[in-house]
């Protein structure tokens, strides 16, 4: 189990330290896990927030390993290698968006709130 666990631990070093749109999404994720802390949001909307952050986060890991997986089977155009590939990005688009969503539920009326004088609301 260890040995697995250490596996996981390459993969994800390896994930963070090649791919910038990785790294982009932590930093954003890190960025609204501290809005999250400063703007006094409850355990539930936090959680809602970190599990959209994560979410995004693994979308990315997967399209990357499958876009090495189809880079590594074939040099050469595919048209399903192709299809791999804009499906897994299609997934990335779509838990950002998905997080995106959560983040205007959550954030935006605080925001909103601030910005025109008023007080924070948990």
């Amino acid at each position: 189990m260890g040995e697995s666990f250490r596996f996981a631990a390459i993969g994800i070093a390896q994930a963070f330290g090649s791919e910038r749109n990785i790294r982009i999404h932590t930093a954003a994720a890190v960025s609204v896990v501290f809005l999250s802390y400063v703007l006094g949001l409850g355990a539930l909307e936090t959680a809602a927030v970190i599990l959209a952050a994560v979410i995004v986060i693994v979308a990315e890991m997967v399209n990357t390993a499958l876009e090495h997986f189809v880079d590594m089977v074939t040099q050469e155009y595919h048209p399903l290698a192709a299809k791999v590939k804009n499906i897994a990005a299609g997934a990335v688009l779509t838990a950002a968006v998905g997080a995106a969503v959560v983040g205007i539920m959550i954030f935006g009326p605080r925001l909103v709130s601030i910005i025109s004088g008023g007080e924070v609301r948990p």
